[in-house]
């Protein structure tokens, strides 16, 4: 197993490995209880449903943009970047759904998810500059937090205010 991880299959693995604790972290912190049932919600909010594919999808766009990049550069310094692009854009992905769900503070998770969608142009960049075609692979990622940002928003928007006896329940 030491020759398969050290060889081609390493970056592969450690990559999802890495998308796949993301996601279950933000699973896990994603509660759709009865407050986020209560909540205003736009016509044109996608169903619950279909959250889980889309993330999959992008999760898996993801891990394939960051080993391409891996492998398409070996400068140490390169691959720092590059783990550490990826690190604080995971990090973001998670904190968006604590913030929303799990603190009910969906006014500060639209400031946070304005931050989660530059770094996503930021792993972009870094990928960009190895390979334009990974880069490209982060595309869904940044259309789909775009939408999020604006039903967030909408959400912030037709639920005012949101404090301490909003967070109730």
């Amino acid at each position: 197993m030491t020759g398969m991880v050290a060889g081609g299959w390493g970056p592969p693995i450690i990559a999802g490995l890495a998308a796949l604790a993301v996601a279950v972290a933000g699973g896990v912190a994603t509660r759709t209880d009865a407050w986020y049932r209560r909540l205003r919600v736009p016509a044109w909010k996608p169903p619950d449903w279909a959250f889980g594919p889309v993330w999959t999808i992008i999760f898996a766009l993801a891990t394939a943009s960051a080993v391409i990049a891996w492998n398409a550069d070996p400068d140490p310094m390169a691959r720092t970047r590059l783990v550490s692009v990826f690190a604080v854009n995971g990090a973001l992905n998670i904190a968006w759904s604590v913030i929303f769900f799990r603190l009910r503070r969906p006014d500060w998770a639209f400031a946070e998810v304005l931050v989660l969608w530059l770094s996503i142009l930021a792993v972009m960049a870094i990928v960009g500059a190895v390979s334009l075609p990974a880069a490209l692979l982060n595309f869904p990622y940044l259309a789909w937090v775009s939408v999020a940002a604006c039903l967030n928003r909408t959400i912030v928007r037709l639920n005012p205010p949101f404090g301490p006896r909003l967070r109730s329940t």
